[in-house]
């Protein structure tokens, strides 16, 4: 063999894929189209955000890189939800486009047991339905043990613009045009989607005073759990916020029929974001509303190029130009890169295992925007989970399957693999419902040993978590022993109801008016991130073992299992639907089965009566 494992596409999801199992000693060839675009930036100059943030801290937690790349490239950040309650609480960062691939680029290629190479991949090579390596358009040929894709946008892509279609990818660049189909032979189900990007305009062309400023946040914020802070608090780029007007929603529905996406073009098959629309999807579901909200950001300290966030299009031209200066501060803004929306293929995600291993292909795993994904994060956290197993698998060791009480890499995955998509998925804290305990402050309390355990999290780091859970036991136990009485009331009385006894600062914490800063002074000293994640700990008890026990519940029917071999035909009384989408996605247990959309629990019933009977 060539090598050990092989990773198609140098994406988000492709560089984590490779660094983890590179990281943990197997020889690995990353193959990229174009060596200067890896870990590119394409759409949005941002990691982080709802959900996402969270999803970064957790690949950190894990031993992956985007959380510390991030951190390295940062031009402003911000926690999200800051006001609302911790579950959604999540980090949101603007990221230098040229930075960010430049660092990340710099640790590939210090990585050891790593190679780059540069080339498009048109076929897997195969023996007895078993992955034997890779073969490139040019006849190049690279055997190995297993082959990750990590393919992005590029799978027969096209660019669209008004009534045109180029055969490109992103940046211009030529797609993979023979990969899709032969998976297609294979026997993949390929499916088609789209995105879409908005203009970038020169900085200097913005009237600010018609603009509302969004600086950074005035507290230092990293997402790695390294801690260490690359930037000045004060000196962060700012953004903007703007609104859209009735003149610019005029020019759209005057327009409509010119957008690629509602007549320009007749023969799009690909399926749009629903939760990231174009700015003409808003306007035309949204008609009652008067304005939309669009966001000014940065994208990089080496060019002048801003970001119009949440004005995506595939309108000529001619009438992009109209909508940019029909918008507060952009009557003489100068547009230097055009929107376009993008349509590719990908495969739908129900033909993998919870693992990112292919149904189909032995050995073949996937990850990122070819399983219907959409965004950096959701790709990223794919892109590890797959270089973990992968390698995992080499070594005859059982995968790492993170639960959904457990991560949100664990919620996508099993969305991914137990749903379907019917457009690009995008992680949202509303699609976790143990959110509670997957909280941006604790992920690495939640995932790091898993991380020390595949082999990616270092000794040091691992020792440096356990002192972190001592030190929050600690902290409990003194909360639980330190009691106040009347006597304090000169000092409680001003943020609280007076004490009629003697109460513990545990209990007394419960008081949603009371923060655990305002108690410092009746217990030890400890370091802030300590004293955040008790005080939320003991406000939230109550809603946490709630979550905990449903959890649990949850828990008891994974641990049901389901044989690989079972005939669905043979179970009687299943509903024509669930035998259907049982026999499409395999599940692999009954509380998998529950959560298969057209299977009721009726039909999960009949399910576990059966398995009882027959597979005892």
């Amino acid at each position: 063999m060539d090598y050990e494992i092989i990773v198609v596409g140098a994406g988000h999801a492709g560089c984590e894929a490779a660094l983890g199992a590179s990281r943990k000693g197997h020889k690995t060839l990353l193959i990229t189209g174009n060596i200067n675009n890896v870990a590119d930036m394409p759409c949005n100059p941002s990691i982080g955000g709802s959900a996402k943030g969270i999803v970064v801290r957790e690949i950190d937690a894990l031993g992956g890189e985007m959380g510390r790349n991030a951190d390295k490239s940062l031009l402003q950040i911000k926690m999200l939800n800051g006001s609302k309650g911790p579950a959604v609480r999540a980090l949101r960062a603007q990221a230098d486009k040229i930075t960010y691939p430049k660092n990340m680029l710099k640790t590939l290629k210090e990585t050891v047991n790593l190679t780059l190479y540069e080339g498009l991949v048109a076929d897997i090579l195969t023996e007895n339905n078993k992955v034997k390596g890779v073969s490139l358009e040019d006849g190049t040929m690279f055997t190995s043990e297993i082959v990750i894709l990590t393919t992005g946008t590029y799978l027969n892509s096209d660019i669209l613009v008004g009534s045109t279609r180029r055969r490109e990818g992103p940046h211009e660049e030529r797609p993979s045009n023979k990969l899709s189909d032969n998976l297609a032979k294979k026997g993949f189900p390929i499916i088609r989607l789209k995105t879409g990007t908005p203009p970038r305009i020169a900085k200097d062309s913005i009237n600010y005073s018609e603009t509302k400023l969004e600086p950074g946040d005035d507290k230092y914020y990293t997402f790695s759990f390294d801690n260490k802070i690359y930037y000045d608090i004060d000196k962060q780029e700012p953004c903007y916020l703007i609104y859209t007007t009735k003149e610019t929603h005029k020019i759209i529905l005057d327009n409509l029929n010119k957008s690629s996406m509602y007549g320009g073009l007749n023969d799009i098959k690909g399926i749009g974001p629903r939760y990231c629309p174009s700015i003409e999807d808003k306007v035309t579901r949204f008609r009652d509303k008067e304005r939309h909200q669009l966001f000014l950001e940065p994208e990089s300290l080496y060019y002048d190029d801003i970001y119009i966030q949440g004005f995506s299009s595939s309108m000529p031209y001619d009438v992009q130009e109209k909508m940019v200066h029909s918008l507060p501060g952009l009557k003489n803004a100068k547009i230097l890169k055009y929107a376009y929306a993008i349509e590719y293929d990908a495969i739908y995600p129900t033909c993998m295992k919870a693992s990112l291993e292919s149904k189909i292909l032995e050995n073949l795993y996937t990850a990122g925007q070819i399983n219907g994904t959409s965004g950096y994060e959701e790709a990223a956290g794919q892109g590890l989970i797959a270089g973990i197993n992968a390698s995992l698998k080499l070594e005859g060791k059982e995968p790492l399957i993170l639960k959904r009480n457990e991560s949100y890499i664990g919620v996508l995955i099993d969305d991914l693999i137990t749903k379907g998509i019917k457009d690009p998925y995008r992680l949202l804290t509303s699609r976790a419902e143990y959110r509670l305990l997957l909280r941006s402050d604790n992920a690495d309390l939640r995932l790091r040993e898993y991380g020390y355990k595949v082999g990616l999290v270092s000794e040091e780091d691992y020792q440096k978590l356990l002192r972190k859970k001592e030190e929050i036991n600690k902290l409990i136990r003194e909360l639980k022993t330190v009691k106040l009485t009347p006597k304090d009331n000169a000092y409680l009385e001003k943020v609280t109801v007076p004490l009629k006894d003697g109460i513990s600062l545990y209990n007394l914490l419960k008081r949603p008016e009371i923060d655990i800063n305002y108690l410092k002074k009746y217990f030890s000293n400890y370091e802030e991130e300590i004293l955040s994640i008790v005080n939320t700990e003991i406000k939230y008890e109550g809603y946490i073992k709630k979550a905990t026990l449903e959890a649990e519940k949850m828990l008891e029917m994974e641990s049901k299992k389901i044989p690989e071999d079972i005939d669905y035909d043979k179970i009687h009384n299943l509903a024509s639907e669930a035998k259907e989408k049982l026999k499409e996605v395999r599940p692999t247990s009954l509380g998998q089965a529950l959560r298969i959309s057209g299977v009721n629990p009726a039909d999960v019933s009949i399910l576990m009566i059966y398995l009882k009977k027959e597979h005892k």
